[in-house]
């Protein structure tokens, strides 16, 4: 098979159909990968959460990207920054598990921007005026100090690469 060929759909768009690991790395191809997400997927929230949160609890924040991209995409406009900040949260912490510290620490840092943005808007409710969880009972305080303490460890001089399974976040305040 041609390594150098792009994978076109049927329209001729570019899609990569490399086989994946568990961080969304490419592999050769013929190479036994993990099963990707399928792309354009409408979920509920509560259905983008729960799939997010199986595939983050099992060391594959990639696909979890993948997943709160969607939302991101289908979503109304209102929701936008919250499955943004999320889908670069979960791409974040891809970065840092594969050890690029810099990437991923930019990453967290920018998610948990676009999560406190979100709630500054009004999208999530608030305990002694800090913005707290959302409508589908996500964290946001929880996630942004989760993305905020991560980031700082991942560049610390001499920190070990970060487990994805170990290190994936909770996304519901009350899991």
């Amino acid at each position: 098979m041609d390594e150098t060929r792009r994978d076109r759909d049927i329209e001729g768009r570019a899609h990569n159909a490399r086989p994946r690991d568990g961080l969304g790395r490419p592999l050769p191809y013929g190479t036994a990968g993990v099963e990707r997400q399928p792309e354009g997927v409408v979920r509920t929230p509560e259905e983008t959460v729960r799939e997010a949160q199986r595939l983050l609890d099992a060391g594959m924040p990639f696909h979890a990207h993948e997943v709160f991209e969607d939302a991101w995409k289908s979503g109304p406009d209102a929701e936008r920054e919250l499955w943004r900040g999320l889908a670069q949260l979960a791409v974040g912490l891809t970065h840092a598990a594969r050890g690029n510290t810099t990437g991923g620490a930019r990453l967290l840092r920018r998610g948990a921007a676009a999560l406190a943005e979100f709630a500054a808007s009004g999208g999530a409710g608030e305990c002694g005026g800090t913005p707290v969880v959302t409508a589908y009972g996500i964290g946001i305080g929880p996630l942004t100090g989760w993305a905020t303490d991560l980031a700082a460890r991942v560049e610390d001089a001499g920190a070990p690469v970060v487990d994805a399974a170990a290190e994936a976040p909770r996304l519901r305040a009350d899991s």
